[in-house]
């Protein structure tokens, strides 16, 4: 939770300020959460922490409704899913419902609705929203009226890059499955791909299931080739590779897979690469699938917000392009933004805490006529914090490359990051894992 920097009185409001957040992984949770600590007083969450001492800074309270809009049903951590999908009792705690986050669930001003939304007319403020569960028509939506919106649903990643399931038993079961037929694996499984996800995923499998044969094929001669990254960190994720035992096949493209029946007379898939070459194995896992914006509902009444691939356009201060009906009430965060950088969980939530401020800052502009002070992001130099098997490298501009268990230590903790993202949040309302 925020910590406390003064006790002003509450700002008089006719109605609460509604405020729809569309996505609630990283960036939408920080979003909602730290403009929650704003609007009642306290220091946000994500944002520098208050000095001993120092002069208390006055936060003008408000009224605030705060609706997520979620297709999941829980808290799902992303980057942990080479893990996931590799052990069961990690699945288990990658998950979390809603109704089990202190932070969501005893909030007076937050509420979380699993679903969809459909469209977003900018110019009347108002959002169609489809439950979970149900065929989309017009007798089956809803409008949720809005005085804020903040646009963080992410990228759709395909499986098994993500998990497809919207439901957490669901997901346990799909990752279950995963894991099962990996676990029984005799020829050993292949990961497509030697991008951040290939890498984690061949290394996480090893490490979880060291008996298994696990091989990364990727068709550049380096890994992470599609990443603006010095040479150095590359080679670096290659060396930590091989060490985990991951088997790596480099300028090697996949050509085709086809069902086979081994020696023994049992399934298997024959993996056909095009310089004519195939090896044998239980399992292809494809982490090779570009990734989508998640925009499709801002697509509907076209206002000029998306670029030519589905990512939103915005200003510096995060709100949705100047020309646009209402800009300045909009906001977009997190990876469906067009900005520079390599997406990062840190990144969403950095943005997620720079909204908060900023939609606080415009709630003053409206109430009071002051001149908001909004934060500006800058822009966002290539940057990276690769897990390796027990093992994590890391890339920062102003720090260079650094490998080794104390770099996974720092940036990954025990569990791939999910404790350091959980108390980072405050997910646990002031009780930290």
């Amino acid at each position: 939770m925020g910590s406390v920097t003064q006790a002003p009185a509450l700002t008089t409001q006719a109605m609460p300020f509604r405020v729809l957040v569309v996505g609630g992984s990283y960036g939408g949770l920080s979003a909602a959460l730290n403009l929650q600590d704003l609007c009642s007083g306290l220091a946000p969450r994500c944002g520098p922490k208050p000095v001993e001492g120092a002069p208390v800074i006055e936060t003008p309270q408000f009224n605030i409704d705060i609706t997520i809009v979620d297709e999941r049903d829980g808290f799902y951590h992303l980057i942990g899913s080479p893990l996931a999908l590799a052990d069961e009792d990690y699945a288990a705690k990658s998950w979390v419902k809603y109704q089990d986050v202190p932070a969501v669930s005893e909030s007076q001003n937050i509420r979380v609705l699993h679903g969809s939304v459909k469209s977003v007319d900018q110019t009347s403020k108002t959002a169609t929203y489809l439950p979970h569960g149900l065929v989309s028509s017009p007798e089956n939506t809803t409008t949720l009226s809005y005085d804020f919106l903040v646009a963080a649903a992410g990228l759709r990643r395909v499986w098994p890059v993500v998990p497809q399931s919207l439901r957490r038993k669901q997901f346990l079961f799909e990752a279950g499955d995963h894991i099962r037929a990996a676990t029984t694996a005799r020829h050993g499984v292949v990961v497509v791909g030697g991008g951040a996800v290939g890498i984690e995923m061949a290394a996480e499998l090893k490490l979880v299931q060291p008996q298994l044969k696990v091989t990364l094929v990727h068709s550049r001669d380096k890994l992470l080739s599609s990443e603006p990254l010095p040479d150095e960190v590359k080679e670096k994720s290659l060396e930590l590779l091989l060490e985990t035992g991951v088997e790596v096949r480099m300028s090697t493209r996949l050509d085709k897979t086809e069902e086979v029946v081994d020696e023994q007379g049992k399934k298997a898939v024959r993996v056909w690469f095009t310089n004519g070459e195939s090896i044998l194995a239980d399992q292809v896992s494809l982490a090779v699938s570009r990734s989508v914006p998640a925009t499709e509902f801002l697509g509907v009444n076209s206002t000029g917000v998306l670029d030519e691939e589905g990512y939103v356009k915005i200003q510096s201060s995060l709100a949705f392009p100047a020309e646009t009906p209402n800009s300045a009430d909009h906001f977009a965060i997190g990876d469906l933004v067009k900005w520079s950088g390599i997406k990062r969980c840190g990144g969403a939530m950095h943005m997620g805490f720079f909204a908060g401020n900023n939609i606080h800052q415009r709630m003053i502009e409206l109430t009071s006529g002051k001149e908001p002070t909004f934060l500006k992001l800058d822009e966002i130099p290539p940057m990276i914090g690769l897990a390796v098997g027990k093992k994590a490298v890391s890339y920062w501009p102003g720090t260079g490359v650094a490998a080794g268990e104390d770099v996974s230590q720092a940036f990954f903790g025990d569990d791939l990051g999910f404790t350091i993202c959980w108390n980072h949040l405050g997910l646990g309302n002031g009780q930290k894992l």
